[in-house]
């Protein structure tokens, strides 16, 4: 809204700056990080009179998470809701990219609301139809994916080459669909301890600022041999919305949590971070920066597809968090650690831009 307030006066004096995709960024930051600080408290008052119980706690799960009854979940709105609000009032919304990870951002929030409420208003841990809520998610990553295709081509840009991509035409759609379904489910896995999932987002989400706003700019894109991307360097500002309300959240978020995000957060974070990589034609290097999502989620596919075929269990409790915590860790110590390993696959995955 500024950005085309600003335009549309021609940019005099201060407005200048909004000109500039590096102001708008740290701008979105600011904004997300103070909307979220000021209405957490009430927010989380308000979760917890309305749930009552809070978010079910599994009862087969480590013992010492019976203590996290009656904390409130669904804090995925309090993030959504500041990162909303820093998106509409600093980004350039007439281009389509921004609208085309928004749709994902709030469709994906929304399924997780409806899994959220459910499993509150029956005070069990399964919430909806797991083959209902995957055909919603698809059917709204499958329309993203169709816009951005339309907008940049249907190529998978390889890492490690100079601008080398597989041209996957009508197949793309599909490819770019399950890469944001599967990364919001990702997130959605590793969100089990207080502050495990939402660090690691804001740490892919200044990996991928970084990305975006070098694939946005020609030059930078043609110095590094990465594609470029025209309009991709707009959602630098999408990122650093991501990153502001995530550190608001993890204030609150941090251990002893007094509040969860739910469904409503992680399934909207990862379907974010899905769709800006398909955006920046960085699928691959996804899966490096957010290695520690895509190793939760192929941990409860290994434990899951070992148990019914052989009866034994390949990790003492999946996802792999509580595979530690079963071994003794603390639940902070495995946070921590799992944060190092986020940081480090994170600079990994920056490697890319220029070994090639």
């Amino acid at each position: 809204m500024l950005f085309w307030i600003a335009a549309h006066l021609g940019y005099p004096g201060l407005l200048n700056l909004i000109r500039y995709q590096t102001f708008r960024t740290g701008a979105a930051v600011a904004t997300a990080l103070i909307i979220g600080w000021i209405i957490g408290p009430k927010f989380i008052g308000w979760l917890r009179v309305r749930q009552g119980k809070g978010q079910p706690i599994r009862a087969d799960g480590p013992q010492t998470h019976l203590a996290k009854r009656g904390t409130p979940t669904m804090g995925g709105l309090m993030i959504l809701t500041a990162m909303s609000l820093a998106i509409l009032l600093w980004m350039d919304l007439s281009n389509p990219f921004v609208w085309a990870c928004l749709f994902v951002t709030l469709g994906f929030g929304a399924i997780g609301f409806m899994d959220d409420y459910d499993k509150v208003r029956k005070a069990t841990t399964a919430g909806i139809p797991g083959r209902v809520r995957l055909l919603l998610e698809f059917l709204i990553a499958g329309i993203a994916a169709w816009i951005i295709m339309r907008q940049n081509g249907s190529g998978l840009f390889l890492p490690f080459t100079n601008r080398y991509y597989l041209e996957l035409w009508w197949f793309y759609p599909v490819f770019a669909a399950f890469t944001i379904v599967a990364f919001g489910n990702a997130v959605n896995l590793t969100d089990g301890l207080d502050g495990l999932a939402t660090m690691p987002v804001i740490i892919a989400s200044v990996t991928f600022m970084v990305i975006v706003y070098l694939a946005g700019n020609v030059r930078f894109a043609d110095y590094l041999g990465i594609p470029h991307v025209a309009g991709a360097g707009e959602l630098a500002i999408f990122c650093g919305a991501v990153v502001g309300a995530g550190l608001a959240f993890l204030w609150y978020n941090a251990p002893p949590a007094a509040v969860f995000m739910g469904d409503t957060g992680s399934l909207a974070l990862g379907g974010a971070l899905g769709t800006i990589a398909v955006v920046a034609h960085h699928e691959i290097v996804l899966g490096i920066v957010g290695g520690l999502f895509v190793v939760e989620a192929l941990s409860v596919i290994v434990q899951v597809f070992f148990y019914k075929r052989t009866g034994k269990r390949v990790f003492r409790m999946a996802p792999i968090h509580h595979h530690f915590e079963q071994l003794g860790w603390s639940e902070p110590t495995v946070v921590i650690r799992f944060w190092i390993i986020s940081l480090v696959l994170a600079l990994a995955g920056l490697s890319t831009l220029k070994l090639r």
